[in-house]
């Protein structure tokens, strides 16, 4: 996976962005996670971690005027090709460990 990995509100964050396309910026970030995770997350956390995930060269973000909109300038962020061949290890990571576990976990 990776010299250093994903943890997962990043791995997470980083799935949602590439959903959000064009509209990835913090707020719909946030409410794309609690809607796909059932889990209540922050801007500020989501900022946090897109700040981290900047530093490693995972995602990279442009500043926007709103234009028209009015209001504040917002910051877009993008999954760049590094954070995408993460994304990719990861996947093959999770998939081997899963592989054979349907019937231990289908158990209950």
């Amino acid at each position: 996976m990776g010299k250093h990995g994903l943890g997962e509100l990043e791995h997470q964050t980083m799935l949602a962005l590439l959903r959000l396309k064009d509209e990835a910026y913090t707020a719909p970030i946030a409410e794309e996670l609690e809607t796909r995770t059932g889990r209540r997350t922050t801007t500020a956390a989501v900022y946090i971690v897109l700040r981290r995930l900047e530093d490693k060269g995972l995602v990279e973000s442009v500043l926007q005027d709103p234009g028209d909109e009015g209001g504040r300038d917002r910051r877009y962020f993008q999954v760049t090709e590094l954070g995408i061949e993460q994304l990719r290890q990861a996947r093959q990571a999770y998939t081997s460990l899963w592989e054979g576990l349907d019937t231990v976990l289908a158990k209950g």
